[in-house]
């Protein structure tokens, strides 16, 4: 493609996932044309990629990246739910064991829309490649950026058939690759320096299964989740089903060094009965259908690269998604963090100019918003687990830690602080406003109900489950 007067009005996209998709739809507002480079030939409908191997695992969309969602493609949550997304409401749909107790299923103060990773991102893909203004250009990887440490002119990419390289020159490069992102290294080899990372390995490993519920409970049934305890000190083991699309579940599996599940199909049920805190989704799974064999993974690092604190940052450049921060997916935090990041990259263009000087540099500061609080709340737990960092959790990581830890207690027998503490995990509003006086004394005060004794599981959902006549 050529340097012309229209090469400043191309934006390039690499990366054809979630986020990849919502940053192309932010951009087509401002050029005339967006290449969205990805490595597989995308399906045209709900169906496995090569790229994506995390699609076979448990995806949540919290609320705060819904939103996010639907300011970049109206009526994007509608969609989904006609093609069979659950919309459910939290807390009131959720029946999930903290550290410290079975939490009350409160009204709903916020939601999730729970899906097959592929239906997903088809969904979301549909709507983008619409656009006549974005084209898709698959079986291409990219291999480098152009330019300089100045500014970015392009990406050089390579065709994955015939191995031909070529320059694909833009206005703006949006690096959203995911986890195997080149930019740190792209970005040394224009002369910019090494980028400041930090990495939190709880050595988590992940097993997961699909599952067609019992009948009574396919339409409709309460996400659940049972939570390590990290006053334990061993390993930590947590479940979580959740109920998705075609009246099937999908259960994951997890634990840190010396208590990760098996891969093995018939110790999926075992593992969940025996090994985690309580063993209800174990029984739940036994009055189930599996769908799949176990699908395992050790990609659960959490990693970030702090782009937004280099010294230098060259213009016509940005990173977003999991290239920027990938985060233990236990949390369910990454596909609302790359929804807010495309918003943020809209917004801030719209209020600098397209051409205006020092923009990409504050789109970079701009997205360690959203993917700051994320961070706090992934790595909160994950610091502690033995190994998880080179030299153990800081002073400020216990400090948030034993806070957080005091605020969950609070929220198991206190409405009005669980929902402070779901406006934060939800990504809707910052954590400051867990600091505010009326929440710090609640957490002073603690509970103001007892702790429940059992899942809050109602007797027709037992019933309708399978676990009561």
């Amino acid at each position: 493609m050529s340097d012309s007067p229209t090469s400043a009005r191309t934006a390039v996209v690499l990366g054809g996932s979630h986020a990849g998709m919502l940053a192309a739809r932010a951009l087509a507002e401002f050029v005339d044309r967006v290449v969205v480079v990805e490595r597989d030939e995308l399906p045209d409908g709900p169906e496995p990629r090569k790229g994506l191997p995390q699609a076979r695992h448990a995806h949540m969309l919290w609320s705060g990246g819904v939103r996010a969602m639907e300011e970049l493609l109206p009526g994007v949550t509608g969609a989904l739910r006609d093609a069979g997304a659950r919309r459910l409401p939290v807390t009131t749909d959720m029946v999930a064991l903290g550290a410290r107790g079975w939490f009350r299923r409160w009204p709903e103060s916020h939601h999730v829309i729970l899906a097959g990773r592929d239906l997903l991102d088809a969904t979301i893909r549909a709507r983008v490649l619409a656009d006549e203004r974005i084209e898709l250009l698959g079986g291409t990887e990219a291999v480098g950026l152009e330019g300089d440490s100045t500014a970015v002119t392009g990406v050089r990419v390579r065709g994955l058939l015939d191995g031909r390289e070529r320059v694909v020159e833009a206005g703006m490069v949006v690096d959203a690759t995911g986890r195997g992102s080149g930019a740190a290294r792209w970005l040394t080899a224009l002369g910019l320096p090494e980028v400041e990372r930090r990495e939190v390995d709880s050595g988590l490993a992940y097993a997961s299964r699909l599952y067609l519920a019992p009948e009574q409970a396919r339409d409709g049934f309460p996400v659940v989740n049972v939570q390590p305890d990290p006053r334990d000190k061993g390993p930590g083991r947590a479940g979580f089903l959740l109920p998705i699309e075609d009246g099937r579940w999908i259960v994951t599996l997890n634990g840190t060094r010396g208590g990760e599940p098996s891969a093995a199909n018939d110790d999926f049920v075992r593992y969940a009965r025996e090994e985690l805190r309580h063993p209800l989704i174990g029984e739940l799974l036994e009055c189930a259908e599996p769908l799949s064999d176990v699908s395992f993974t050790r990609t659960t690092v959490n990693r970030r690269h702090f782009y937004e604190r280099m010294p230098v940052w060259p213009e016509n450049f940005a990173v977003l998604g999991d290239a920027l921060a990938a985060f233990n997916p236990v949390y369910g935090h990454g596909l609302a963090v790359g929804a807010q990041s495309a918003v943020i990259l809209r917004d801030v263009i719209r209020s600098q100019g397209w051409a205006a000087p020092g923009l990409s540099r504050r789109i970079q500061k701009a997205v360690a918003r959203p993917v700051g609080a994320a961070w706090d709340l992934a790595i909160g737990q994950d610091v502690f687990y033995p190994g998880a960092t080179e030299n153990g959790p800081t002073l400020r990581d216990r400090l948030v830690a034993a806070y957080v830890g005091r605020l969950m207690y609070t929220a198991t027998g206190n409405g009005r602080i669980a929902r402070r503490v779901t406006d934060v995990t939800s990504l809707e509003r910052r954590a400051e406003v867990l600091l505010a006086p009326s929440v710090l004394l609640a957490a002073a005060v603690g509970p103001l109900k007892p702790a429940l004794r059992r899942p809050p599981l109602t007797a027709e959902e037992l019933k309708r489950a399978g676990l009561q006549s």
